[in-house]
């Protein structure tokens, strides 16, 4: 006890660190302030085929001029790596408020290597990215001109780069990039690299100057706000059902078992009719087969569930969609820290099942999760590291992650199982358990645990179905998320729907005198995430123009990697509720 109290002090300890240490970087990184002829650096970042948004490589992984020695990089942060950012700086001339009316970046001397990879990337339509004052500018390499006299076209490669950028007082507020100057790519041919830049006056404040990276016609579209009270219309039809179960129907069953002054005829009619969930009141709360594993995958739904939901909320509040990989970062950081959640939901209730080996299910608790993202993670850098693209993840960042896991998620997850042992561990069960368990009957075929399993998983679908499109064309076709309001919206009436599902089935499977409601509660709302992994097939072959073996196993991967954690926080959520239900109902019956 005393070893995970100094762990917890070790975490706390480290945490207000990283806090400083973010609120000092935050302090310089923020003020975004410039005089006049002040040096304004553009950092090249990255280049790939745009229809693949994961495929991305060094910006100097073609043939594009090449800084001076030693170019200096930017690290923006953890979340920024893992997006596959390298910012370099450019080198390219540039002051505050001063005009450029045509500078040289260099003379570009063509070869046959040269022309080729060129034409390569123009025929896979390859774009780039810039950042100025942590603004990005887009731009593609080149174009394909039609050729009469040529089958395969004409290509072209963009010389001259012209910049606007509109400031105010002293702060950077628009930048915009145009390509001019389009030159038919020749072996043997110099061209001439050029740029301008030109600055102008503007009365947007600095608050407000991500706001044109904002798609707002997209995300606030009428369909938007339809499927969200759709979604709520949905919500209203659950409870109601729920309502008239517990109201009506456990009420009628209550009345005809509790009753004692019934004539004996009566009392022999009712015991030959005697059916249903009130049977296996002696069974219903025996220990789950495989209690670590759903100890484990229970505790950490419930740690997901408060994590999505401070992320949220961090976004709401702090509008993290400016930083480059702020998301991500909040999201790692945020899990460590509420791993304290998991183990506590898991180490109590292990321990009220009669668990012995806590250990092991703490330690399932720690790592299951964050080992199967790893294991994906794995095989998609080793795709990564054999494309040579940016997407794969520097060996040191692999170090960040795995010494947040060890030094601050794994104690406090080792912390919240003692406390959760200790705290909420004894068994409170309402019925005794049977010594043997009773047979199950046979049923009709849609009574199954697995028919229910599957069934459960369709409305909570149904209820994010419209939010994972804008969340999946955010993520794949370069849209900027900024609609958490929504977001919480749909994930709070996620979890009603899925409590209010999750009880039905496990009221109908009681009902076919089947005791085994803990893992079909869990797979029941589990389900969810295979509606949303096939539906993330549908959207991959029509509303996207991805290709090669590099950004399927990417988009794929991730999605699973995204699908794993949807399933686990909707199953904790199910089984969550389904316990207070089964506890419920079972509470006010006479067990012997």
């Amino acid at each position: 006890m005393s070893s995970a109290v100094f762990s917890a002090v070790r975490s706390f300890s480290v945490f207000v660190f990283v806090l400083l240490f973010l609120s000092l970087a935050f302090a310089s990184e923020s003020d975004h302030k410039y005089q006049p002829d002040d040096p304004i650096t553009l950092w090249v970042n990255k280049v790939g085929p745009y229809n693949n948004p994961q495929e991305t490589y060094n910006y100097y992984s073609l043939p594009f001029c090449q800084p001076g020695t030693n170019p200096a990089h930017k690290w923006g942060g953890l979340g920024e790596v893992l997006g596959g950012n390298e910012l370099i700086d450019s080198q390219i001339y540039m002051k505050f408020q001063k005009n450029v009316d045509r500078g040289t970046i260099c003379q570009l001397e063509l070869d046959e290597a040269k022309v080729r990879q060129f034409k390569d990337a123009i025929e896979n339509s390859h774009w780039f990215e810039f950042f100025v004052d942590d603004l990005p500018l887009w731009g593609f390499v080149g174009e394909l001109h039609p050729d009469r006299n040529s089958e395969n076209g004409k290509h072209v490669l963009y010389t001259h780069k012209n910049i606007v950028i509109k400031y105010n007082k002293d702060q950077i507020i628009h930048v915009n990039l145009t390509q001019e100057s389009p030159k038919q790519l020749e072996a043997g041919r110099t061209l001439d690299m050029t740029y301008s830049v030109k600055w102008l006056p503007t009365n947007v404040t600095f608050a407000r100057r991500f706001d044109i990276y904002l798609d707002y016609p997209f995300f606030e579209h009428q369909i938007h706000w339809f499927s969200v009270f759709n979604s709520f219309m949905m919500v209203i039809f659950l409870t109601g059902l729920v309502s008239m179960i517990l109201m009506r129907t456990l009420r009628n069953d209550y009345a005809k078992y509790a009753r004692e002054d019934d004539d004996l005829e009566t009392l022999e009619r009712d015991v030959s009719e005697e059916c249903g969930w009130k049977l296996v009141h002696g069974d219903v709360f025996r220990p789950p087969s495989n209690l670590a594993l759903l100890s484990a995958v229970v505790g950490t739904g419930a740690q997901l569930a408060l994590l999505v939901l401070l992320v949220i909320l961090l976004a709401i509040v702090g509008t993290l969609y400016v930083g480059r990989g702020a998301i991500v970062t909040t999201f790692i950081l945020c899990y460590a820290f509420t791993s304290f959640i998991s183990g506590y939901v898991s180490g109590g209730m292990y321990s009220r099942n009669g668990g012995k080996n806590w250990i092991k299910s703490m330690i399932l608790t720690a790592s299951l999760f964050p080992f199967l993202c790893f294991g994906i993670g794995f095989l998609l850098n080793t795709v990564a590291i054999f494309y040579g693209s940016l997407a794969a993840i520097p060996f040191g960042t692999m170090v960040v992650v795995f010494v947040i896991w060890a030094f601050i998620s794994f104690p406090l997850a080792l912390l919240g199982t003692v406390v959760g042992r200790n705290w909420s561990g004894a068994p409170n069960n309402p019925c005794r358990v049977k010594t043997i368990p009773r047979p199950i009957p046979e049923k009709k075929w849609y009574l199954t645990p697995s028919v229910v399993s599957m069934m459960g998983g369709l409305l909570p679908f149904g209820s994010i179905f419209i939010e994972m499109y804008f969340v999946f064309t955010s993520f794949w076709n370069y849209k900027v998320y900024y609609v958490y309001g929504f977001m919480l919206l749909v994930f709070l009436i996620l979890i009603i729907v899925t409590i209010c599902v999750t009880i039905v089935g496990t009221y109908f499977l009681l009902n076919a005198e089947n005791y085994h409601w803990q893992w079909t509660s869990f797979f029941s709302a589990a389900s969810t995430a295979i509606y949303v992994y096939l539906y993330s097939v549908y959207y991959y072959s029509v509303k996207t123009k991805m290709s090669g073996f590099f950004q399927t196993s990417f988009y794929f991967g991730y999605t699973l990697m995204f699908c794993l954690g949807l399933g686990i926080l909707c199953g904790a959520i199910g089984f969550l509720g389904s316990n207070l239900f089964v506890r419920r109902i079972y509470r006010n019956i006479k067990c012997d």
